[in-house]
């Protein structure tokens, strides 16, 4: 599956769950259930991936996890909280790059519509 549809399916399946759950939970409850939700739908899912930090040429396994890891190719961060700022997306272009993966998506669930809390995030910036 393409990663323009990959990312599509998460945001369809993410805008379901804040609208069963609404904002205000914890960051782990929205991830468990995007994660159950897009394994239900048939795509691969890997949580809390790890993801090394590359310094001075040497791979350091320092604590680094991928939120979500879809299909092996579009990073998810979940995120809730009052406003999305520009250390959010340092967050998740520190998995992205390592592991050149594109496009990612930087969700936050603290938001009355959901689609004021998705981010969509290619080379290094958002839209």
């Amino acid at each position: 599956m393409h990663e323009n549809a990959i990312a599509s399916k998460i945001v369809g399946l993410s805008l379901e769950i804040h609208k069963s759950l609404g904002p205000g939970l914890l960051e782990s409850a929205y991830k468990e259930c995007l994660a159950f939700k897009l394994q239900k739908s048939g795509l691969t899912v890997a949580k809390e991936m790890p993801m090394p930090l590359i310094f001075e040429d040497v791979r350091l396994q320092c604590g680094y996890r991928i939120d979500l890891l879809i299909e092996k190719k579009v990073v998810v961060k979940i995120k809730s909280v009052e406003q999305l700022k520009d250390v959010h997306l340092a967050q998740i272009l520190t998995y992205m790059k390592p592991g050149e993966f594109k496009p990612g998506l930087l969700i936050n669930f603290n938001v009355s519509l959901l689609k004021h809390g998705i981010r969509r995030v290619i080379n290094g910036y958002w839209e």
